[in-house]
């Protein structure tokens, strides 16, 4: 932002390009180890509570990027942030499964993350605006835009305690104001009178989970169907973040002339193809969901196709090509981690109940997200060899890019045979008092799931159907 008055990040901070790539990976290594923590408090506490705590902690961190004056309170508060928002996005996905059958939340999981994309398009544009404050108040436009979403993102941080529904009551329980919960507003109840009693005779799991145990979370670990998601995880989410951070860096080096502006707006479209994808993938991927490796390799694939694009398009009087590349990256990236996320839902909820969901969510989101630090801190402006001007500029960052794509291809193909010659059946018994079993079923399993078992139709492509 700014670059031409020497008012962006860099030049007031003093920092390097590389300087500025470790600050973008510290946030994920945070990430990356109270992923899992966080996810785990979220089970035995309030996951309302626990959400309105991290927005309201990244609003506060966000707003005290205003007063960054040098490399080390970069570096400070880049690794604060990365603490305090840590949980968030696997929190979700767990909180997710408390209102809806795991094989359904690919829809409401991909609803949820258009938020990301709806933002990070709303940031290119705003940004532009706030460019366009530079100066007032003593503030550039970079301290502007810290500023005002740190102080918006408190504000909704507050609103959650009324506004999001906590875990769901048996019918007719009244919720308990002992201890701290009594300093807690009290919200309004996802649902109430036969929808809370059609709920719970479908979702009964949700309302009798026992107190998870350190062997509980062991096993998880030592579940083989976490780490192909893992790998799944690692590639689509290491460019996702690697295309975020860079958009502008690989739009520049297309047309130097071009200014920071008009930037900020050619960025913006590559999330708009992002979240039209998710909002078209993700409704035919629940319905379809035992076809998840397709719903996420053919995005995948179109990634690919659009990094080549990017990499070798167009020419030197028209690089425009090059651009078009990148709305191709922005439309196979928007469902890939929506799915990875369902998947991983659909899979160890039935195998591992509440815990396996928290565990496995925060782990693939987690230790996936070294991707994010791969991208951030070695690729582009922190391989220097690669940022040489020409046609050949960052051509050996998005050829790792395809590598890891290609890796996470190779994951999904992987978990889809092996969970069709080994099987995904649950690790112990589940009872719900909703649920029927037929003579010789060793599970007995919840009304929502029974039906996901029987399913035909629409749960299956025609070339599979039975």
């Amino acid at each position: 932002m700014n670059i031409e008055a020497g008012h962006d990040l860099g030049s007031e901070l003093h920092l390097t390009k590389k300087q500025i790539s470790t600050g973008l990976a510290l946030f994920y290594v945070c990430y990356v180890i109270f992923d899992l923590p966080s996810n785990l408090i979220m089970t035995r506490l309030s996951p309302r509570v626990w959400m309105s705590r991290i927005v309201i902690g990244v609003g506060i961190i966000g707003s005290c990027l205003t007063a960054m004056k040098a490399a080390w309170s970069f570096y400070l508060l880049r690794l604060l942030l990365g603490i305090v928002i840590a949980g968030m996005w696997p929190g979700m996905a767990y909180y997710l499964t408390l209102f809806y059958p795991p094989s359904r939340t690919g829809k409401r999981i991909g609803q949820y993350f258009t938020a990301a994309q709806v933002s990070a398009a709303v940031v290119s544009l705003v940004s532009a605006g706030f460019q366009e404050m530079d100066g007032l108040g003593g503030l550039v436009g970079f301290q502007w835009m810290f500023l005002l979403y740190g102080l918006v993102g408190i504000i909704v941080g507050f609103s959650l305690l009324w506004w999001l529904p906590d875990r769901p009551l048996p019918p007719g329980e009244v919720p308990k104001r002992e201890g701290w919960h009594k300093w807690v507003p009290q919200s309004k109840p996802a649902l109430t009178g036969v929808d809370a009693q059609i709920h719970y005779e479908d979702l009964t799991r949700v309302y009798h989970r026992r107190r998870w145990e350190w062997r509980d979370l062991l096993a998880v670990f030592m579940d083989w169907r976490l780490w192909p998601l893992l790998l799944m995880y690692f590639g689509v989410v290491g460019v996702g973040i690697g295309v975020q951070n860079y958009a502008t860096v690989i739009i520049r080096g297309t047309d130097k002339t071009l200014t920071g502006v008009q930037l900020s707006l050619l960025a913006a479209p590559i999330w708009i193809m992002d979240l039209i994808a998710i909002l078209i993938v993700t409704s035919f991927s629940d319905r379809f969901h035992h076809h998840r490796a397709l719903f996420f390799s053919v995005p995948v694939c179109i990634q690919i196709a659009g990094l080549l694009m990017t990499t070798y398009a167009g020419s030197e009087k028209n690089p425009w090509p090059r651009y078009g590349g990148l709305l191709m990256v922005g439309f196979g990236l928007g469902p890939t981690v929506p799915i990875t996320m369902t998947w991983t839902n659909e899979v160890f909820q039935p195998r591992h109940g509440e815990v396996g969901v928290a565990a496995a969510s925060a782990v693939v989101s987690g230790l996936g997200n070294l991707g994010s630090i791969l991208t951030t801190y070695a690729l582009f402006t922190g391989w220097e060899s690669d940022a040489k001007p020409g046609r050949k500029q960052y051509r050996k960052s998005t050829l790792v890019m395809v590598g890891i794509l290609c890796l996470s291809i190779l994951s999904a193909v992987t978990m889809m045979l092996l969970l069709r010659f080994v099987g995904n059946g649950p690790r112990a018994k589940q009872v719900s008092s909703g649920s029927s079993t037929s003579e010789g079923e060793g599970v007995i399993v919840d009304g929502a799931a029974r039906r996901e078992l029987q399913e035909r139709g629409f749960g299956r492509l025609w070339w599979s159907r039975r």
